[in-house]
């Protein structure tokens, strides 16, 4: 059972992953901490973290294991193997993996867990940093109902809609239509910004139109914003982006669909990361267009 004494353990500390393990130790929960670069993880362990010096030392002193990281190589990494958190994680232990990932890699861990009756959700999450800061990420979740209830006070903190999507994968493939629906978006939203000032429009302006119609989405509102103002910090890291939708285009081709304008997307965002833009932001696509 968990409850407020139980030890969360947090792998990954981000961009998005340290605003969702603060968010954690503010609500009461104590919290294990590993991460390859330890200074990421300072503000978290000067208000008290413990910090592990390895991934197994991490699950064996937690009740919870979640996991944000980069790449699916990254999940398999820290979750199989002698040194990983299935083989050192205590009977009875929730692990929930909130990278976005493969829905097979997702029911991979589902299924090798459940033969140590350890209890795996898949959770990826949208809302980029500042749904991280402000707890309301959308929390995408797939695996067994009853973990999911009993692990969703925990989620709660993190995020504002938490839906479970079905089994083990359902989560992963939920992030994915997710992240195709903005794949088309940002390039409408980028060719919008060029063109209002191309016709001499104010583009703040033209934002409080459009924003509340039927042109409205997260992007335009959160990211076209920063574009204007030119400011390509990362709340999404580009190479992180083109990592979703490469992931998301093999789904879609292993299910027979076809995704062009997903394609498209991906095409454009390969070429800002070769003009040195991988770590930017995702609203640094706008710099093809202008």
């Amino acid at each position: 059972m968990i409850t407020k004494n139980s030890t969360i353990g947090f792998v990954g500390t981000g961009v998005m992953g340290k605003s969702m393990a603060a968010n954690l130790q503010k609500a009461g929960y104590s919290l294990a901490i590993y991460t390859r670069t330890k200074e990421k993880a300072q503000g978290l362990l000067d208000n008290g973290a413990q910090w592990k010096s390895s991934i197994a030392e991490l699950a064996e002193a937690s009740q919870v294991i979640i996991t944000m990281v980069g790449y699916p190589n990254d999940v398999e990494e820290i979750y199989f193997g002698e040194s990983g958190i299935l083989e050192h994680a205590k009977s009875g232990t929730y692990v929930i993996d909130m990278t976005t990932s493969k829905p097979s890699l997702a029911e991979e861990i589902y299924k090798q867990a459940a033969t140590k009756d350890i209890i795996a959700l898949d959770a990826p999450v949208s809302g980029g940093d500042i749904g991280a800061k402000n707890g309301t990420l959308a929390i995408m979740v797939g695996g067994d109902e009853a973990a999911f209830k009993a692990v969703f006070p925990i989620l709660e903190i993190m995020g504002g809609q938490i839906i479970l999507q079905g089994d083990a994968g359902a989560g992963q493939h939920t992030k994915l239509c997710n992240q195709i629906t903005i794949a088309s978006n940002m390039i409408g939203v980028s060719e919008a910004i060029v063109y209002a000032k191309k016709a001499g429009l104010d583009p703040i302006s033209v934002l409080e139109s459009i924003t509340t119609g039927a042109a409205g989405s997260w992007s335009l509102s959160n990211l076209a914003p920063r574009m204007i103002n030119e400011d390509y910090a990362p709340g999404f890291f580009v190479k992180h982006f083109i990592k979703d939708m490469t992931i998301a285009l093999e789904s879609a081709q292993e299910l027979g669909l076809s995704t062009p304008g997903l394609s498209l997307s991906l095409n454009l965002y390969k070429e800002l990361a070769e003009k040195g833009e991988n770590d930017s932001g995702t609203q640094a696509l706008i710099k093809l267009f202008q």
